[in-house]
């Protein structure tokens, strides 16, 4: 199969042409590696490969029998192979079981021939881990993909395969997807099991899916993945009929509220992100929706004390979780990057109070938006507060590192956590992402969908967020979108 060929399928369609006899697995397969051997060395996006392995495992069963699928390296663990998370700390680790998700990818035929870059432990929404370098924008080679399904994100636009793992504990779905071009779909919590190495990753904010270029390939493989595990703490009632038929139906006309408004006063959203959101509201009105301008429902504090407070604790936590996996006693800093290791200090120094009072603002927050929900169907916001920023700008500075390890060797990292140059480092990111984190804490699904493109021909998304557990509705908006202004042919140049 020629790639200009492949490139006209999505993952649902690549697996009708196995199931038809029209070309095989191994067919697919080839094209895939040739498409990743060509493009790799541009974007960074792939950082370990096992072809032979997929070669001689390639499947003729299930669902998405003979479609290649590469898994983001954070999360999900596949037997015998690297799990690296992006961290020096973890270099050389090897998977002993797999995770459930890829038992289900596996069952459901999938050949999975490798693993996409993240930031070090899915920290940042850019991928630049130092292990491996930075990740690069397929649509403009200077942007990032986003992060932390970076890798993942650029190797689908690229061309590389129609759909790949991911994951968002603070955006890390809709990011990439709204950096790159495609649809990305956070689940609600609980519908996907993270088992059995994770019971709730990140106090429950971290939910697993994929980023594609189609609706139907993410309802169609939230299909396969979807479901509790034994052991999890979540046990979600799931639609009486799947969400590839679910996503078929009408939802009818409904009441949408949107917002462009900056949490922090002191920021703006760029103005092609406000004109994204303005074209999505055109659009939806054209579908026949009620769509309306509303108040931001949630200030600042969201973003500055009930997420950072669980950042910080839940990395500190898994600093130590990880050194101890790799036979060390404590976090050795030079193990880690200097940022993911001081945010691991900070944790150390916040008192569990208020780890527990951040986590009461979630509760807070669920409350608020089923307030909102009362009137409002979904809720529209940009994905990202400006287009797909450059590679290196949101990275820490060398001056800004310098300062940093001297203050963890030092033992002042607690000193710190008022200081400028912290609220400096988290403001520098939360300024770039204000709108994703609302739905991790809430649990509620989110999805950004690839409507607009702006200056230099960057995607930039917009996003809409609905009630918990209303993962069919939004697929069937998405599908409503998908088919009033077709996205699928946007491809980058690459």
């Amino acid at each position: 199969m020629k790639f200009e060929e492949y490139r006209k399928y999505d993952a649902v369609g690549l697996a009708d042409l196995v199931a038809t006899k029209q070309v095989t697995g191994e067919e697919l397969l080839n094209t895939a590696i040739e498409r990743l051997e060509v493009v790799n060395p541009q974007i960074n996006a792939v950082i370990h490969t096992f072809y032979d392995k997929a070669k001689s495992n390639i499947s003729t069963e299930g669902t998405f029998a003979g479609v290649p699928f590469l898994i983001k390296d954070l999360e999900l663990q596949y037997k015998d192979e690297l799990l690296q998370c992006g961290s020096k700390s973890m270099k050389g680790y090897v998977s002993e079981k797999d995770s459930v998700v890829v038992q289900r990818v596996k069952k459901a035929g999938f050949s999975i021939f490798g693993k996409t870059s993240t930031p070090e432990f899915g920290l940042t929404p850019y991928t630049e881990p130092n292990l491996f370098g930075a990740a690069k924008n397929p649509w403009n080679l200077n942007h990032t993909p986003g992060g932390s399904s970076g890798g993942s994100a650029a190797a689908v636009a690229a061309g590389v395969l129609p759909l790949a793992s991911a994951s968002d504990g603070g955006g890390s779905i809709r990011i990439p997807a709204a950096c790159c071009g495609l649809f990305g779909l956070k689940p609600s919590r609980g519908i996907v099991t993270q088992g059995p190495f994770v019971g709730e990753a990140w106090g429950g904010a971290v939910s697993n899916l994929c980023v594609s270029r189609s609706v139907r390939d993410t309802a169609a493989y939230l299909d396969v993945v979807k479901g509790h595990s034994k052991g999890d703490m979540y046990y979600v009632q799931l639609p009486p009929i799947s969400y590839k038929e679910g996503m078929l139906a009408n939802p009818g006309k409904l009441r949408i509220g949107f917002s462009t408004r900056h949490p922090f006063e002191d920021q703006q959203v760029h103005e092609e992100n406000k004109q994204a959101v303005i074209h999505t509201v055109k659009l939806l009105k054209s579908l026949g929706h009620e769509v309306e301008e509303v108040p931001l429902p949630y200030g600042p504090e969201a973003l500055t004390k009930y997420l950072f407070y669980m950042i910080v604790g839940e990395v500190a936590a898994e600093l130590e979780h990880v050194s101890h996996l790799r036979g060390k006693k404590k976090p050795d800093i030079d193990d880690f990057e200097v940022t993911t290791y001081l945010i691991g200090e900070l944790g150390k120094s916040f008192s569990a109070k208020q780890y527990a009072q951040a986590k009461r603002g979630w509760y807070q927050l669920s409350r608020q938006m089923a307030d909102f929900h009362g009137t409002y169907d979904l809720f529209l916001t940009p994905t990202l507060s400006r287009p797909p920023v450059k590679i290196g700008e949101l990275k820490t500075k060398p001056f800004e590192e310098s300062f940093l390890k001297v203050a963890a060797q030092t033992g002042i990292v607690g000193m710190l956590k008022n200081s400028s140059i912290v609220d400096t480092l988290a403001r520098r990111a939360y300024d770039y992402l204000p709108f994703t984190p609302l739905a991790n804490m809430t649990g509620q699904p989110s999805m950004s969908v690839p409507l607009f493109w702006g200056e230099g021909n960057l995607p930039i998304g917009t996003m809409l967020t609905g009630r918990m557990c209303e993962d069919t509705l939004l697929l069937q908006v998405a599908k409503q979108l998908e088919e009033a202004q077709p996205w699928f042919n946007n491809v980058p140049a690459l």
